[in-house]
């Protein structure tokens, strides 16, 4: 922390080491830190400046980083640097996009240009706003080892990944989307810690809880003996980038693997602080494999707490329409249009009922949430990246049903989200990528080809061994867009999809205040109506299916048609409608 007077705070909680010692700019000049009470360490120093290199020294000698560094020049094994927060000059006023007004648009910084990284991702931001992009969610940037990654293997949650840029990159690309209209969000992680790199176990094992475990381990202590150190370091980590990098909202990783049963949970509490800190929008989002819908609540339009939940049912309803697949939890959405209905309709298609994938009821009641409590996608990193392949829907599924797909989810009153590329029918595919070493490595590569063995169609150890390696350079590579293959037909649909919705579809989202009506007329096909105040109805007519459907008449003038649509829709037919009063 810097001093206003110069000088440098260094803190650490380590309770479980007696002594800490502080290396600066590579030993130039060592130091050993004054234990305080509750576990911490502390020295106050002018020795040190922004821009020096620090690292903490445990009692065996054990040289480790600091949990809270700002930046790691030399990646999570090596010296910490000293940031000064303040020095960035921002000069765009900037006072946030209203939630009504969002396309969110998901990247990965590094396979979202061939430079990967925040500086050229700046480029593209043209593009962005001219299709109608408003938002763009950025996946995890958090500092993790070695030269790529998902994202979700972070173990320094306040230090921007090197290989993306510095700390003052990342504020330049937020500024510069800002100056374009466009809000950002980023993805964080609070239900675990990466594999490689975590040192905390090391000197701070209350940080962790062996009581409870979540799929990575060891759950974090939020609620134990000790976790109130623990529980401050992830919301103010939450609160830093909203605060320093003026971020309009973050999404939530595996909320649900979040185990808190103290007085108040950290996602309420956290969410109580953000909605604190500002007079601007501040967005939150969740990812809940629970479809647990009471952290979505509003007060009158506001939220409470969170603003809206990634819908991966109304996914799975849309990815089974359009290829049919079965395996895993697709087979619970295998020919049941009337989840298609629901999903569509009140957001959750699973609200209590049982799921046999799970072999337990999953969800609760959504239908009184206003559909912007929902982000829509046909795609996202982790339904394509989770494929053998990383294939990309529109590689498996025909132009056609790629056409009536984007005409349902983009003007669907939830709040819609394109996955890079996907606006131009990007070929590349987004397959899972790391960079370990060692055992680990070992691990990981064997891990990826023997998770789908339980696959009837990697039954076959030859078939399993054409699964890309995630730790070589070429999947990572395989994965970055290639801007030059743009196809513009695809794209200026996308656009004019976008154009319509902006026109037509955003000014009526303060007027629907709940779920819709849906009605099922034949497998596939689907009409839902929501109520717009004063007695206005916008209507969906949706044949997803490969034999024409006869629907009853939509009401009023229509925004948006797909394929054939006459009193009957033929296969893979899409009809928007909207009926205002006088």
């Amino acid at each position: 922390m810097l001093e206003p007077n110069g000088d440098i705070r260094f803190r650490l909680w380590a309770p479980d080491a007696e002594t800490v010692g502080l290396f600066l700019d590579g030993g130039r000049a060592a130091f050993t830190m004054r234990k305080t009470s509750d576990g911490w360490h502390e020295l106050l120093t002018h020795e040190a400046k922004p821009g020096s290199l620090y690292q903490y020294v445990l009692p065996d000698g054990m040289i480790v980083p600091d949990p809270a560094s700002r930046f790691q020049p030399d990646d999570v094994r090596g010296p910490s640097e000293v940031i000064d927060p303040a020095s960035y000059d921002w000069t765009v006023d900037w006072s946030g996009r209203d939630w009504d007004d969002v396309i969110l648009y998901e990247i990965h910084i590094g396979a979202f240009t061939a430079e990967g990284t925040f500086r050229a991702a700046i480029e593209k931001l043209d593009h962005l706003a001219w299709l109608g992009v408003t938002a763009i969610e950025i996946m995890p940037v958090s500092d993790f080892p070695g030269r790529r990654n998902w994202g979700y293997d972070g173990v320094l949650l306040y230090a921007p990944d090197s290989s993306y840029g510095r700390p003052e990159d990342f504020k330049a690309l937020v500024e510069a989307a800002h100056a374009r209209g466009i809000a950002v969000l980023l993805d964080v992680v609070y239900s675990h810690f990466g594999p490689n790199g975590n040192y905390l176990p090391l000197y701070a094992s209350a940080f962790f809880t062996e009581l409870r475990h979540t799929p990575w381990g060891a759950a974090i202590n939020y609620d134990g003996c000790g976790s109130k150190p623990v529980r401050e370091f992830v919301i103010h980590n939450a609160l830093y980038w909203l605060e320093e990098f003026d971020l309009d909202g973050l999404r939530f990783d595996a909320a649900h693997a979040i185990i808190d049963e103290g007085a108040k949970h950290l996602l309420d509490e956290l969410a109580e602080r953000a909605r604190a800190l500002a007079d601007r929008p501040i967005h939150l989002l969740l990812e809940n494999e629970e479809n647990d819908a009471r952290r979505l609540v509003r007060q009158g339009c506001a939220p409470t707490h969170y603003t809206a939940q990634w819908n991966d049912d109304l996914h799975h309803v849309l990815h089974v329409a359009a290829t049919h697949e079965r395996t895993g939890y697709y087979a619970d959405y295998e020919g049941r249009t009337d989840l298609l209905a629901k999903a569509l309709a009140d957001g959750f298609a699973y609200q209590g009922q049982m799921m046999s994938y799970r072999g337990s009821p999953r969800g609760t009641p959504s239908g009184f949430l206003p559909p912007g409590a929902f982000v829509a996608f046909i795609q996202n990193h982790d339904q394509i990246g989770n494929r053998a392949f990383g294939e990309r829907l529109g590689m498996i599924a025909p132009a056609n049903v790629m056409r009536a797909l984007s005409a349902v989810y983009l003007l669907l009153p939830q709040t819609p989200m394109i996955f890079m590329g996907e606006e131009w029918g990007a070929r590349q595919p987004f397959p899972f990528f790391c960079d370990f070493d060692g055992d680990l490595a070992d691990a990981v590569r064997e891990g990826r080809r023997e998770e789908f063995a339980r696959f009837p169609e990697f039954a076959d150890p030859e078939q399993r061994g054409r699964i890309p390696n995630p730790l070589a350079d070429a999947t990572f590579e395989s994965a970055k867009l290639n801007w030059h293959l743009i196809d513009a037909a695809h794209l200026g649909r996308y656009q004019a999809l976008l154009s319509v919705r902006k026109r037509t579809i955003a000014p009526l989202l303060k007027q629907i205040k709940r779920g819709g009506a849906g009605a099922v007329f034949g497998e596939g096909a689907v009409q839902v109506q929501w109520r717009i105040d004063f007695d206005g109805t916008l209507a969906l007519s949706a044949n997803l299916s490969e034999t024409p459907v006869e629907f009853p008449p939509a009401p009023g003038r229509s925004l948006w048609s797909e394929g054939d649509c006459g009193l009957v829709l033929g296969p893979w037919s899409v009809r928007w409608s909207v009926e205002m009063p006088r």
